[in-house]
């Protein structure tokens, strides 16, 4: 699927990682679920998607909660990237995203700018063998306002000096969406995997 990029002369181009880089929602779902499920908690997959861009601490907070358990942040969290890191060997390249990635490389910078834990990013890109394409990561843990504040993206901007302006933001999520918009940025929407 091709994916157009807006009118203007971008010297930048961030991405969200998960859902846009990489076509890693269903293996993250799939973590959460086993994950959750240890400690007696579910997730709805419509509130998955919905939370896309979340951190995952906040997600565990919320979910806590909304269903009255206890269950440890820590531990969840970490036994989650577990298990979504046994599953890397399944994910792949969303294909309208990669070739943007491989059409601009080199000829503008780029970065990550994702609500996942700089483990997590670090290891789909590198299970795409594109982790050295992306100088600067901007991860759950960099910033202190998640996506749908523009923090994030703004950091990237920084690291990458470059204008919020010149930069473009590849997103699959409603949040990263209005994070990016908030930034003063151009957005190009990556449709779910369904719709690809």
């Amino acid at each position: 699927m091709h994916l157009p990029l807006p009118d203007g002369d971008f010297r930048a181009y961030l991405f969200d990682c998960d859902g846009t880089i990489t076509d890693s929602m269903p293996a993250h779902y799939r973590a959460w679920t086993a994950a959750l499920a240890e400690w007696g908690g579910t997730f709805p997959e419509d509130l998955f998607y919905a939370w896309g861009g979340r951190t995952v601490a906040e997600i565990i907070e919320d979910l806590n909660e909304q269903q009255g358990l206890r269950m440890p942040v820590a531990a969840v969290a970490s036994r989650r990237e577990a298990l979504f890191q046994a599953s890397l060997g399944e994910i792949r390249a969303v294909p309208g995203v990669l070739a943007h990635i491989e059409e601009a490389y080199e000829r503008v910078p780029f970065a990550v700018v994702s609500g996942s834990t700089r483990e997590s990013v670090t290891a789909s890109l590198t299970a795409l063998n594109l982790l050295d394409r992306f100088p600067v990561l901007v991860c759950a843990g960099d910033y202190t306002n998640p996506k749908p504040d523009p923090e994030a993206y703004l950091m990237a901007a920084r690291l990458l000096d470059v204008p919020p302006s010149a930069c473009v933001v590849f997103e699959d999520t409603e949040l990263g969406l209005r994070a990016a918009t908030a930034a003063g940025m151009a957005t190009v929407r990556v449709p779910p995997p369904w719709l690809r």
